[in-house]
């Protein structure tokens, strides 16, 4: 390997490192409780929800299938909760659609994806890219679900 190679090498794995102390430190900070609720009966939700459960190890998230509550003892409205996808922050904030991932996704170990929300640009795009889904996933996720689901299932078995 030539010099000019192994510096590269070197500074790659010096950025790699200050990333990951990075995302660290900013794990530290949070630790405020995020319960997401989603829909039990979307395929790609439940792959979704599978895959922050297998990343929940600080076990800053919780998670509540919107399909098994009583709307009458929730405070959530339960209705608006399968357009869109909410969360509880803490005891009382509620947070409604793409914002939920940024913050869940904040409470997990995929470095890379938290890196993805940490651009405002990139959050900009998925809040376009989720209204489109949000709307038409029971459609989306009639095709790809069972695959993605049975691929995350394998990936990260229980």
């Amino acid at each position: 390997m030539s010099l000019v190679s192994e510096r590269h090498v070197a500074n790659a794995i010096i950025i790699n490192m200050q990333f990951k102390a990075m995302c660290l430190k900013n794990l530290r900070n949070i630790t405020t409780k995020l319960t997401i609720y989603y829909d039990g009966s979307c395929l790609l939700c439940l792959a979704e929800i599978h895959v922050l459960k297998q990343h929940n190890y600080r076990a800053l998230l919780a998670f509540v299938d919107v399909q098994s509550l009583d709307s009458s003892t929730t405070i959530i409205d339960c209705n608006l909760a399968l357009e869109t996808i909410h969360a509880r922050l803490g005891d009382e904030a509620i947070i409604i659609g793409p914002k939920v991932f940024f913050e869940a996704y904040k409470r997990t170990n995929l470095a890379f994806i938290k890196y993805l929300f940490s651009f405002s640009s990139f959050r900009y795009f998925y809040a376009k890219f989720y209204g489109f889904f949000a709307k038409h996933r029971h459609q989306i996720s009639k095709v790809i679900g069972p695959t993605l689901l049975k691929i995350v299932q394998r990936k990260y078995p229980v």
